[in-house]
Order: structure tokens, then C-alpha cells, then sequence
């Protein structure tokens, strides 16, 4: 005679407690499962312990009583945080490549490319303001402006727009200063993958190699016709898909440019930014700017 199994389901309904209605006044069980409510210290819980929410969600203090103002500052604090990820993962895609370590540096360059569609995105809630809607609490920024943002600042180094004078805003942050002075000294992303095309056998001149790491990047013919023979090359050339990796990344930037463009155009028309900025015109000035610009050039040559 067999051994029943464990999960016979004779032996289940045999041995099954009769269901039927929770006494009035008792608890009732747990549904099968359910969270284990009991983890946690008496002030604070693990996620709490990791995340900081409580922390983030108390860091909104605006400044007018438009409710719009919610979600403008909101929407700028998630930017921040976009920025700050997307800075650590060009940071460590410049240090592998600096190793040559391309699949390092290739993960980190595509998660930056789904964050910098979420950065993107962000922009949506802010997107169809109206100049009415954005006046209602535009005085609460006094002389704050998107310029002033040091971790922004800081991924425009990454990216080779190197500029002494924008640390001139951060000069009283002592923190924020010291960063962004180590960032303009360093080598940009832009720069690493230049000395690994040199170290590759590709002619990349000498004067690019050696430049001031704290000017902003000029493009060069030499490097563009570097670009069009890797290109002219095999296409399973892992620096091909370097070159392409790249693109999206610069591709990214500037939507993330012309979004932001395009925003303050509907928001104030052609007035003069906040903190003294030219609004529109600084915008549109960014905006014709390429993102690694003999990637987009070799093109035509290819």
C-alpha cells in the first residue's frame, strides 16, 4: 500500500481545520504571505535604515501657497538624484577605461542611459506649465537657478565642458567647491576614451593626449578621422560598440537639453532666466552643443 504524499489532497482535507467565521473580537490570521510587520527597532524599520525616507520625503519646504510649487521642487529634487547616480556611473566607466576594462565600462555607460531616460522623464510634470501657472510661485526662487546645481555642473565636466569660472557660484560651499575643483582637474570621460583609442594603435594626436584637462574640450579632424576608421572597420569591433554606447549617451544629453529648452520656452517665454542667467538664449546656446562631437561628424566620412 502506498505512502500517502505530503501533499495529497486527501490527507490535506482530512486533516484541514474546518473554515468557518472568526469569533467576534479575535484577531484574524495572517493570509499566506503576508509581511512579517514585526521586523524592525522600536523607532525605525530596515527600509527606513537603507532608504532614508524619512529623510527625503521631509526635505520639501516651498516657499509660496501655490500647491504647483510642490512639484516643482520635487521634480527638481529627483534630478539632483538622477544626476547623482548618473555622475557615479561615468565616474566608473572613466576608471575602467583607464584599466581598459570595456566591460566595466560598457555596463556602467548603459545604465546610465536608462537613468538618463528617467532623468528625461522627469521633465514631463513641468512640461506644460503655463507662464500664469509658473509666476504663481516663480518668486520663490529668488535668485535660484538650474546653473547653480554643483552635481549638474559636475556632469557637464564628465562630459569635457570644462569652465573655471562655474565653481565662481559654489565658492561659500566648501564641500561643493573642493569636488567640483577636483572634477575640472581631472581627465572628463570624453578624455579616457581618447587615450584608449591611443593605446589601441589609433592616431590620436599627441596634443590631444596631453591638453589641459581643465579646458573645455575642441573638437579635433585627427580624432574625427579616428572615429571614421573604427567605424569604416568591422562592426562586432568592440569599439564600435564603444562608439555607439557613447552616442547614446550623447544622444540622451541632448534631448535632456532640448526638454529642458523647450520647457522654460513655455514656462517664460524669452525672459530673463532666474539667477541672472539669459534663460532661453543660455538654453538654446547649450542646446546646438554636440556631446562628444567627433563621434557625430566621423559619421559623414564613413
Amino acid at each position: 500500500m502506498s505512502q500517502p504524499s505530503p501533499i495529497d489532497p486527501v490527507e490535506s482535507a482530512s486533516t484541514a481545520p474546518a473554515a468557518g467565521p472568526v469569533p467576534a473580537g479575535a484577531a484574524e490570521p495572517d493570509p499566506p504571505f503576508a509581511p512579517d510587520l514585526s521586523i524592525g527597532s522600536s523607532s525605525t524599520t530596515p527600509y527606513e535604515d537603507y532608504v532614508q525616507a524619512g529623510v527625503l520625503t521631509h526635505l520639501q519646504h516651498p516657499l509660496s501657497d501655490d500647491p504647483g510649487e510642490m512639484v516643482f521642487l520635487v521634480t527638481t529634487q529627483v534630478m539632483e538624484l538622477w544626476f547623482t547616480v548618473i555622475v557615479h556611473e561615468w565616474h566608473t566607466a572613466a576608471e575602467a577605461l583607464r584599466r581598459d576594462d570595456l566591460t566595466v565600462a560598457m555596463e556602467a555607460l548603459r545604465r546610465s542611459t536608462y537613468e538618463l531616460e528617467a532623468l528625461n522623464a522627469a521633465w514631463k510634470p513641468l512640461a506644460r506649465l503655463t507662464p500664469a501657472q509658473f509666476n504663481a510661485y516663480r518668486s520663490a526662487l529668488g535668485e535660484g537657478s538650474g546653473f547653480q546645481s554643483a552635481m549638474y555642473r559636475r556632469m557637464e565636466f564628465l562630459l569635457g565642458e570644462k569652465s573655471a569660472s562655474m565653481l565662481v557660484p559654489h565658492r561659500g560651499a566648501a564641500r561643493e567647491h573642493a569636488e567640483l575643483e577636483k572634477a575640472l582637474q581631472e581627465p572628463s570621460l570624453w578624455d579616457e576614451v581618447l587615450r584608449l583609442l591611443a593605446r589601441r594603435g589609433h592616431a590620436v594626436p599627441e596634443a590631444v593626449l596631453r591638453r589641459d584637462p581643465a579646458l573645455r574640450y575642441e573638437a579635433d579632424p585627427a580624432v574625427e578621422a579616428a572615429w571614421a576608421g573604427i567605424y569604416a572597420g568591422s562592426q562586432e569591433c568592440e569599439l564600435v560598440r564603444l562608439g555607439e554606447a557613447l552616442t547614446d549617451v550623447a544622444e540622451l544629453v541632448w534631448r535632456w537639453r532640448n526638454d529642458h529648452l523647450v520647457a522654460t520656452r513655455r514656462a517664460m517665454g524669452a525672459k530673463m532666466g532666474t539667477g541672472g542667467s539669459a534663460g532661453v538664449a543660455w538654453l538654446e546656446k547649450r542646446a546646438r552643443k554636440n556631446v562628444f562631437p567627433e563621434l557625430w561628424t566621423a559619421r559623414s566620412h564613413v
